[in-house]
């Protein structure tokens, strides 16, 4: 029998962040600033690829991701905390686990960022 798991509250589809300020772009030094930090945050390939098994729509554990990466849990642990600080990525803290997930109003915000360049 193959039943269905929920994903964590955090990993909901529908982002109840996204909204159509996710697509409005200023040209303003905010803008690129915002810009920037997402650039940074997907500078690196590990990153590129963590963001990739999460867009799965599937929460990850650090654990998980670690099982998945020729990599240690600490340096897994850093850039999951790099892309959480830009927003691409949300925790969702239950108890000592701790689900990670894509944010896919971040990520819109992200493409609307770069087709204004």
């Amino acid at each position: 029998m193959n039943i269905a798991k929920e994903p964590p509250p955090c990993c909901i589809p529908g982002d109840s962040a996204a909204n159509d300020a996710s697509t409005a772009v200023p040209d303003d030094p905010t803008a690129d600033a915002e810009f920037a930090a997402f650039a940074k945050a997907v500078g690196h390939p590990i990153r590129v690829r963590i963001l990739r098994m999460l867009a799965r729509k599937e929460a990850r554990t650090c654990s998980v991701i670690v099982d998945e990466l020729p990599l240690a849990q600490s340096t897994v642990s850093e850039h999951l905390r790099i892309l959480r600080n830009a927003g691409l990525v949300r925790a969702n803290e239950n108890g000592l686990r701790v689900s990670y997930c894509i944010v896919p109003s971040a990520l819109k915000r992200f493409k609307a960022l770069l087709d204004a360049i």
